[in-house]
């Protein structure tokens, strides 16, 4: 029994070594490349024009909210027309959040998807040979 031991304690170093390398090893570290600066101005532009079309489309859902209080004024009294125009209003409110999410959801989508870059061909495969 004490001759197997050595025999056993040597073919089963191999397997030691490895999961003490295992556990010991880090994780890797993600590399983060930044964009060529063409694709950082697009993306700045971009962005840009989303923030300008929300402030505008804000800027117009407080006119239309103003020309509404204007016209609810001479109907104030009247319950159904009250009663219409609030019914107006939610729709538009609804309308004008859809839009403005749909505005977010392509910019967001329009960032994340994935870029295709050509790769160049080998000069074998573009001479023919």
């Amino acid at each position: 029994m004490r001759r197997w031991l050595p025999v056993v304690a040597v073919a089963l170093l191999p397997f030691g070594n490895a999961l003490a390398w295992q556990s010991t090893r880090r994780p890797p570290v993600p590399v983060v490349i930044a964009p060529p600066p063409a694709v950082q101005f697009q993306q700045t532009v971009q962005q840009q024009q989303v923030r300008d079309q929300l402030q505008k489309s804000q800027l117009q859902q407080q006119l239309r909210q103003g020309v509404t209080d204007n016209a609810r004024r001479p109907n104030t009294r009247d319950a159904r027309s009250q009663q219409q125009f609030d019914q107006a209003d939610q729709a538009q409110r609804e309308r004008d959040r859809a839009n403005q999410q749909d505005l977010l959801d392509r910019q967001r989508d329009a960032s994340t998807l994935p870029r295709v870059i050509p790769q160049s061909r080998p000069a074998e495969a573009r001479s023919g040979h």
